[in-house]
């Protein structure tokens, strides 16, 4: 039916934008965007938290890589929603517990390091917006179309922007609780839009049971693909998150200026996203990744070697860009892979991004307590991508050869 479909689209016009549905990719663009905004939320505000309830910098870390961790766990849950009742539902389902959570935090008050743990598991319901928003784009799109599709609905995680410009400025005007309350705000607008632009794609898959979800672990295509992500996304939104409490700490900048270095960082990554994908179409992902592992780690390395504010935040711009662009690419090779299992591909691999968010987020936070210094959690994490980097280099061949020539598409 999908293929039936698609070959109906390419008689009406060849171009991108004639390809799918335009409304559904806005839709879920904006949906991703505030998700992410909120997801990354206690980033921004982990300053003013950690004074008003005394955290430790390990407790620090902890409180921001939570989200990523809940959200990392709860991907798969949404990629197995998407595929059972569809990612329209699957992402209003997933609004209304986010809006409803920090409404209930902004109310109540959080008080406790507990406290901020328990939220930090109900943002996470918004970072697994990525195992919804992806697909409900992507199931729009031809197979040559699949990295722009996915790269444009994925650029939503430019909401982290949103949370490092606005979140210090709004906590020191009103407070960092009262931050809560005011994010329900957008949240609900979108909300509205996103129920009346989106639509379910045709071509859906036959629902399946439980077991036959979890297949493609059964192929070591899949963990190699979800190994790669959790460098590329763990990377960028470990860093999202973090960065507020690296320049404050490192540079005792102000959470205002603190947040406008790492939106510029974050931005930087959000930006090209879509060009990654859109790259990866031309070149190839195998091609992209490869450069991207290589730059990521060399600009890691020079962050936890930078002496000054300048040298590292220009260290930090170049790893969010290579790192940008690689989530892009991962992205343009899963549906070329597993294009019938794409719902719970985007819930597995976006799982892995999360978890290496989680460890990068709290790593950074034991190592300054154990060591006084963020640079040993910024050396190993540049490792992880030199690993990344052997690792594809042994796997491409295998991939051109049994999947990328079969389907006619650059891998």
């Amino acid at each position: 039916m999908a293929t039936a479909f698609w070959e109906a689209r390419r008689q009406e016009g060849s171009g991108f934008w004639s390809s799918g549905h335009t409304p559904t990719l806005i839709a879920a663009f904006l949906y991703f965007d505030l998700a992410f905004m909120v997801w990354v939320l206690l980033g921004p505000l982990a300053p003013d938290i950690a004074a008003a309830l005394g955290l430790s910098p390990a407790q620090k870390g902890l409180m921001v890589a939570v989200p990523t961790l809940a959200g990392a766990a709860l991907r798969v849950v949404n990629g197995l929603l998407v595929d059972r009742i569809g990612p329209k539902r699957s992402g209003a389902i997933s609004q209304v517990v986010v809006i409803a959570g920090l409404f209930a935090a902004w109310a109540m008050g959080v008080t406790s390091f507990a406290g901020t743990l328990v939220l930090g598991v109900i943002l996470g319901f918004a970072g697994a917006s990525f195992a919804i928003a992806l697909p409900l784009a992507s199931r729009w799109y031809p197979p040559e179309h699949q990295g722009k599709a996915m790269g444009l609905a994925g650029m939503g995680n430019s909401g982290t922007v949103l949370a490092a410009l606005f979140a210090p400025a709004l906590a020191k005007l009103f407070g960092w609780n009262a931050v809560l309350g005011l994010a329900c705000i957008p949240l609900t607008i979108v909300f509205g839009l996103y129920m009346g632009m989106a639509k379910d794609p045709p071509g859906a898959p036959a629902a399946k049971s439980l077991a036959e979800y979890l297949t493609p672990l059964k192929q070591a295509d899949a963990w190699w693909l979800m190994g790669f992500y959790s460098v590329t996304f763990g990377g960028f939104v470990g860093l999202a998150a973090s960065l507020p409490i690296y320049f404050t700490d490192r540079f005792a900048l102000t959470t205002i200026h603190a947040g406008y270095a790492t939106a510029a960082c974050v931005f930087a990554g959000s930006l090209v996203r879509p060009m990654g994908g859109a790259l990866a179409d031309a070149i190839g992902g195998v091609k992209a990744l490869m450069a991207v592992f290589a730059l990521a780690a060399l600009a890691l390395v020079g962050v936890s070697l930078s002496a000054t504010f300048a040298a590292a935040l220009a260290c930090f711009v170049i790893a969010m860009l290579a790192l940008g662009v690689g989530n892009g690419a991962v992205f343009q090779l899963v549906p070329q892979r597993f294009a019938a299992e794409i719902g719970v591909m985007t819930g597995l691999v976006g799982m892995a991004g999360g978890v290496g968010g989680f460890y990068l987020a709290s790593s950074l936070g034991l190592a300054k307590q154990w060591t006084g210094s963020f640079a040993p959690g910024f050396l190993i994490f540049a490792g992880l991508a030199l690993v990344a980097l052997v690792g594809l280099a042994l796997v491409k061949a295998g991939w051109r050869a049994r999947w990328g020539a079969a389907e006619g598409v650059r891998i």
